[in-house]
C-alpha cells in the first residue's frame, strides 16, 4: 500500500515538473539612488509610503514601465546579480519593488543603497561598483516569503467615511500579482470593481456602511484566478487596519 501511494506521488510531482515554467535570467542593467539612512523612498509609485521605504529590510527597487506593468508590479521580489566577477557576490541581492521610473536606457532596476550594497561580494567591492554608471545584471522574478503565502492589504488615508474606501495592497506571497479588486454589492447582488488609483492602491466611491467583502484577482502560471477574503472588513473599519489572509 505504501509502495502505491509512493508510486502515485512521484508520478505526480514528476508531471508538476513536466509542466513546470523555470524563471529565466533576463540581462539589463542597474544603479542605484541615494537617500540618507540608505533605506527606500517613503514615497514611491506604489503608495506603500513608510511601508515601502523599509520593507524587505530597506532592500527595494525602482523599476521601468517594463516590470512595473500599470502598477501590477508593485511588490514583486527580484534576485538580482551583477557581472563582473571580481567584484559581484555569486547570489547577488533581492530587492522588492516599491516604485517606477518610467522608461530608462536599458537600465530596468535602480535600487535603494541597501539593495546595492549587496551586489558586491564585500564592502570594499560594492564601493567599486558605485564608482560605475550602472553595472550589467542579470535579474529573475522569485517568490517573496518574508510574511508567508498570503495576501496583506491596508486601508489607507485617502478613505473617508461614509463616501470612499481605499486599500493598498501590501504584500502578495509568491510570484502572483493581484491584476483587480472587487467589492460585493448586496444591493445590486453582484461583484463591483474598485479603481486602481496608482500602484499598488485600489479605491471604491460610495461604500456599504455594513461589512465590506472584498475578493482578489491573481495572475498565477496557471491564469487568473478570484480569491476571496474568507471574512469581512468590518463595519467598524477605520484607516491603518491590516488585513492578511492565506491564499
Amino acid at each position: 500500500m505504501l509502495n502505491k501511494v509512493y508510486t502515485k506521488t512521484l508520478a505526480r510531482l514528476n508531471q508538476q515538473k513536466k509542466w513546470a515554467v523555470p524563471l529565466q535570467y533576463t540581462n539589463s542593467r542597474a544603479s542605484y539612488y541615494s537617500t540618507p539612512d540608505g533605506y527606500g523612498y517613503p514615497r514611491g509609485a506604489c503608495g506603500f509610503r513608510d511601508y515601502g521605504r523599509t520593507v524587505n529590510d530597506g532592500s527595494v527597487a525602482t523599476v521601468s514601465a517594463k516590470l512595473w506593468k500599470n502598477g501590477v508590479g508593485c511588490g514583486a521580489c527580484y534576485q538580482v546579480r551583477c557581472k563582473i566577477p571580481e567584484l559581484c557576490d555569486v547570489n547577488g541581492t533581492y530587492v522588492v519593488v516599491t516604485d517606477n521610473y518610467g522608461q530608462g536606457d536599458g537600465t530596468d532596476i535602480i535600487m535603494s543603497p541597501r539593495g546595492f550594497s549587496k551586489l558586491g561580494s564585500n564592502p570594499a567591492a560594492t564601493d567599486k561598483l558605485k564608482k560605475y554608471n550602472g553595472v550589467d545584471i542579470e535579474y529573475k522574478r522569485v517568490p517573496c516569503s518574508f510574511k508567508g503565502n498570503n495576501i496583506v492589504f491596508q486601508i489607507n488615508e485617502q478613505s473617508k467615511k461614509p463616501g470612499y474606501f481605499s486599500i493598498t495592497v501590501l504584500y502578495v506571497g509568491g510570484t502572483y500579482d493581484v491584476t483587480a479588486v472587487e467589492m460585493w454589492q448586496q444591493e445590486h447582488n453582484k461583484w463591483e470593481p474598485l479603481q486602481r488609483t496608482n500602484g499598488a492602491v485600489f479605491g471604491f466611491g460610495n461604500p456599504p456602511n455594513g461589512d465590506i467583502h472584498l475578493r482578489f484577482q491573481e495572475r498565477r502560471s496557471t491564469g487568473l484566478k478570484w480569491v476571496k477574503l474568507l471574512f469581512p472588513v468590518p463595519a467598524n473599519w477605520k484607516v491603518g487596519d491590516t488585513f492578511s489572509f492565506n491564499m
